[in-house]
């Protein structure tokens, strides 16, 4: 029988797609090897995110094609990963027709934000950024959430203070995750009564005087509503995208309808949209009881055309690490359900992420004054 070359398996390869950026795997430049040994294959893929949601199912098709040339009798994968930046075409333009300056490092910034209050914004926020750090990548958590910063609560780092080096701040790691926020330089119960220049100022410092080193994402938790914050982060950088949380009752769709339609005006592709407190499962009985109704944000994302990016459940274990700062228990302590439904959020965001990333869109221009 004739040897296997790899330019069989190559082409072999070509019929694997990625299920999200619908390209063959050889032609989005994942195959970074091809060993062959006797019957054996091993072939090298690299993944656009190290939380790829759909890893299990391009391992099964890499491992069916290669399977199907004759000789092969066993496959192996060797996984890697590398987050790709937004190509040039993808770069942003400001209202003066140039294009934002990027942070230097950061090759993605990820928005999260909702049209209320109280829908867990911040947790998703922080459950995004430590669930992508487990996942291996390099990733910070910016609270511009001026008037009601709850991330070093979250992350347990309340009280700390960042320091300076080279004039610029450098963020407080919990978690394995940089972390900057307000929180850090107020006192705890003193209310911000800030107009918008200020907190204009604040926005821009945390994004022009803060050493966030390389990362792959750097995530957002914006305040709730539709205002300034907002605004300033699409005036003064590109951001891939924005994430929006929302519960499943009807008053909490109505503001997050409201949230994508700003983003959408402003310029900034939308993500997805997360369901959040989703539904409650009794721990002693098993019962399921959907508390705020349920499928409201999948509804609304199919509406507004956007990616629905999950559903996270109301549980208990999410509540206790949030006010103990100790978020990596959430995906350790806490049952099954939610610890796989909180993973699969967290693939979503970071496959939507690849998909703006690779998708070649012209880039956008920011027109609001």
């Amino acid at each position: 029988m004739p040897a296997i070359t790899q330019d069989e398996v190559i082409d072999q390869l070509r019929n694997v797609q990625d299920p999200e950026l619908h390209r063959d795997i050889v032609s989005l430049d994942m195959v970074k090897g091809v060993d062959i040994n006797d019957g054996t294959v091993r072939v090298k893929v690299e993944l656009t995110t190290p939380a790829c949601p759909r890893k299990d199912e391009i391992g099964r098709d890499v491992e069916a094609a290669v399977r199907s040339l004759p000789g092969v009798e066993a496959v192996e994968i060797e996984w890697s990963a590398n987050v790709r930046p937004r190509g040039a075409n993808g770069a942003a333009v400001g209202p003066d027709g140039k294009p934002l300056e990027a942070i230097p490092g950061v090759k993605h910034i990820i928005a999260v934000g909702a049209g209320k209050g109280g829908v867990g914004k911040s947790t998703v926020s922080v459950l995004l950024a430590v669930g992508m750090r487990r996942a291996g990548a390099r990733v910070g958590l910016m609270d511009a959430d001026v008037y009601g910063p709850s991330i070093p609560t979250m992350m347990g780092i309340e009280g700390s203070k960042p320091s300076v080096e080279d004039g610029k701040m450098v963020p407080i790691e919990a978690a394995g995750v940089p972390v900057m926020s307000i929180g850090f330089m107020v006192e705890r119960d003193k209310p911000l009564i800030w107009r918008g220049p200020m907190v204009h100022g604040v926005v821009k410092q945390f994004l022009d005087q803060v050493l966030w080193g390389e990362l792959d994402y750097l995530i957002v938790d914006l305040p709730p509503g539709t205002g300034d914050v907002p605004l300033t982060l699409a005036q003064s950088i590109p951001m891939t995208g924005a994430v929006i949380v929302c519960t499943p009752q009807d008053v909490a769709l109505i503001d997050a309808r409201r949230a994508v339609r700003m983003f959408q005006q402003l310029n900034v592709g939308c993500l997805g949209i997360i369901e959040n407190m989703s539904y409650y499962l009794c721990p002693k009985c098993g019962n399921r009881d959907e508390l705020f109704d349920h499928g409201g944000a999948a509804a609304a994302a199919r509406e507004l055309d956007v990616p629905f990016l999950g559903e996270i459940p109301l549980n208990v274990a999410v509540r206790i690490s949030g006010d103990a700062g100790t978020p990596e228990r959430v995906f350790t302590d806490t049952p099954d359900y939610v610890s796989e439904a909180i993973h699969k959020v967290v693939g979503n965001v970071a496959g939507q992420v690849s998909v703006a990333a690779l998708s070649g869109a012209p880039a956008p221009t920011l027109t609001v004054e």
